[in-house]
């Protein structure tokens, strides 16, 4: 069969699977088929439940079988392949910087080539320079303070002295082993692009990194080993997990977060050869793939304006695109840092949200090259939120006071069962508190992916730079249109609703009575095992490598 015909089918088959998924998730929501019921519906257990359980199920039982595939004797890591960190950099806290140049240190792997990018050349940025110079030492190290960038012209700037610079910076690169550059800023994507054009193809592997990440010695090694095993896996990420966790609440249920989203809902992609997003703390390319699509991820445009962040998602994406996999494995781990105020918070996954809304539409473009898991999980994750805004705004206006309970019980429920997998999976009890992240995506971060959507075009590092913390409150806008819009429906509701009947009534104090005791259970817990531990910084981390 001609390849041409081939791929058109294959872009027709996917595009018609992609449509049966979304069609018949909607026909299950809007007609709210029943199984079973009470009666008056006071409980039930309808069509769209049952799918959205099925997918928890079959994602849970393949990321399970992901990480037993994992544990798994792998195979020797060739030595002779040459790989260089690409580190990159901005504003960053003294203390984390100290920390992610001393576990590069000790990572072990011979000969690995380590490239700083600095966004910034100015002199508050210069005490990045001076720290690498003391970590990394001065007998291998080399640095460079470019005026300009690959795209923009410094202040003063000659195009006698611009060619001079790219020579400088591309000679410094590929010549010493550490080398530090501070150059014009242009965004996280400028610095990443130096790194990447002036390694060229010096090198087979590129591992990405940021500076407020420390890695596990072996982290290297471990990401070289799927991408040396197979020919057809493009990129590779690990496990990143939270560095500062137990500075505050809004870390520590970041925490638990980001081992679901890696080690359930990454690995389950992995599973199936396409993890949609290799983070930036922690990814490891085949440098003769990124070279080929350098220029074309650098110039990326959307609705007309260049982009300016989603950038480890993009290089996914590109990966993808040429029709290679993306795995994930547990083996390779780092610490990073998480915001640990609510607002920055907020503002790093409104940034993630637009990131990937944007990148979803081009990820679209590339379902036909990869298993049709990867166009399943993009159609049921991406439209979920819309689905679940619907379910709660009507619930709150055409619902009843039951209703509206019976949901939240619901979430939390779902929530619990997902923390009980996750303790099962990880070993740690801690992971019960998965449950309680469900509030948060529920009051929080909901509306702020639809704030994501309406400002999509926005561009910035979306979080400031860790050495001076900059409170934006820009995105409570939505959290607060989010929350009276809940109130006004809870009032609306119990303004309009008839009388309760005695059944009603005994359901309502039943659940509220289990709510009640979920919370008090909870929170007696959170501050038995977490609380007391909150704000002791030598309890940050519980991994060994963590101590540099």
């Amino acid at each position: 069969m001609p390849v041409s015909l081939s791929t058109a089918l294959r872009v027709v088959g996917t595009s018609l699977f992609a449509l049966a998924v979304l069609g018949g998730i909607l026909a299950a929501y809007v007609t709210g088929y029943q199984f079973i019921h009470t009666e008056k519906h006071y409980l039930s257990f309808g069509l769209y439940g049952a799918i959205l359980g099925l997918h928890l199920f079959i994602q849970s039982l393949f990321a399970f079988l992901e990480h037993r595939r994992m544990r798994g004797e792998g195979r020797p890591v060739r030595l002779g392949r040459s790989v260089a960190l690409c580190i990159a950099a901005y504003q960053e806290d003294p203390d984390y910087l100290k920390k992610c140049l001393r576990s590069v240190k000790r990572i072990a792997f011979p000969d690995l080539k380590v490239v700083m990018v600095v966004d910034g050349n100015g002199p508050d940025d210069t005490y990045m320079l001076d720290i690498f110079h003391d970590v990394m030492g001065s007998e291998r190290a080399g640095s460079y303070v470019w005026r300009s960038n690959f795209h923009a012209w410094g202040e003063g700037e000659t195009e006698a002295g611009l060619r001079e610079g790219l020579a400088h910076v591309q000679a410094l690169v590929r010549g010493t082993t550490y080398s530090c550059i501070l150059q014009k800023w242009g965004g996280k994507r400028e610095v990443m692009y130096t790194a990447f054009r002036a390694l060229g193809d010096s090198v087979d592997y590129i591992q990405v990194c940021d500076s407020d990440t420390v890695l596990d010695p072996a982290c290297t090694a471990e990401m070289l080993r799927i991408l040396e095993a197979d020919p057809r896996v493009g990129g590779v990420g690990g496990d990143v997990q939270i560095l500062n966790k137990y500075d505050s609440w809004i870390s520590f249920l970041s925490s638990v977060r980001y081992w679901m989203a890696f080690n359930v809902e990454r690995a389950c992609q992995s599973y199936f050869g396409c993890v949609q997003c290799i983070s930036g703390p922690l990814g490891m390319y085949r440098n003769a793939l990124l070279q080929q699509f350098l220029e074309d991820w650098y110039h990326q445009t959307f609705l007309g304006s260049k982009c300016s962040f989603g950038d480890d998602r993009h290089l996914t994406n590109r990966v993808l695109s040429l029709g290679y996999q993306t795995k994930y494995t547990a083996r390779s781990k780092c610490l990073t840092e998480t915001p640990t105020r609510y607002l920055r918070w907020l503002n790093q996954q409104t940034r993630w949200s637009k990131s990937y809304f944007r990148e979803w539409l081009y990820n679209a473009l590339w379902f036909h090259k990869h298993h049709l898991w990867m166009t399943y999980e993009s159609v049921v994750t991406g439209f979920f939120p819309f689905f679940l805004i619907a379910t709660v705004i009507q619930l709150f206006y055409r619902g009843r006071i039951w209703n509206i309970l019976l949901f939240l019980l619901t979430v939390q429920l779902v929530g619990i069962i997902k923390a009980t997998y996750a303790c099962f999976l990880r070993g740690s009890a801690e992971m019960i508190f998965v449950s309680l992240y469900a509030l948060l995506y529920m009051s929080s971060l909901l509306p702020a992916k639809m704030f994501a959507i309406a400002t999509i075009n926005k561009s910035g590092w979306g979080t400031s730079g860790r050495r001076t913390i900059v409170v934006n409150f820009v995105g409570l806008l939505p959290v607060s249109v989010w929350v009276a819009v809940l109130l006004g429906g809870l009032a609306y509701t119990a303004y309009s609703q008839d009388l309760l009947s005695e059944t009603e009534v005994a359901f309502l104090v039943s659940g509220a009575i289990l709510y009640a005791c979920y919370w008090v259970a909870l929170l007696t817990l959170y501050l038995a095992i977490v609380a007391r531990r909150c704000g002791k910084r030598q309890e940050q981390c519980g991994l060994a490598f963590a101590e540099v």
